[in-house]
């Protein structure tokens, strides 16, 4: 299956491909929210630590399949693989778009 993600979720996505940390953070807007694993990220300095800290514990890939609409949030399935526990497993990324960043994300199992 094809389809086109919106250009700031393709910016993240490759970004977190090419474990850039501050690509990822470029991607949302100055006061974004990320929530991750029951923690809340607030601000471009947080995700932008919360991104660096994942790529320096695991090495993993992130393969969206799936994209559908809720609401206001964007939801992009992913397949995720990776050296950390319960790998691999299928995530669903929330994203909030506002002014061509991401003004939020939530990650679900």
């Amino acid at each position: 299956m094809y389809f086109q993600l919106p250009e700031p979720i393709a910016t993240y996505f490759q970004a977190d491909r090419n474990t850039n940390a501050d690509a990822v953070a470029a991607s949302f807007s100055e006061n974004a929210v990320v929530t991750d694993e029951n923690n809340l990220y607030r601000g471009r300095d947080a995700i932008r630590r919360w991104r660096a800290e994942a790529s320096a514990k695991y090495t993993y890939t992130v393969v969206p399949f799936a994209m559908t609409a809720e609401g206001d949030r964007t939801v992009v399935s992913s397949h995720l693989t990776g050296d950390f526990p319960g790998s691999p497993i299928d995530l669903r990324y929330f994203f909030v778009l506002e002014d061509g960043k991401i003004a939020e994300l939530e990650i679900k199992p």
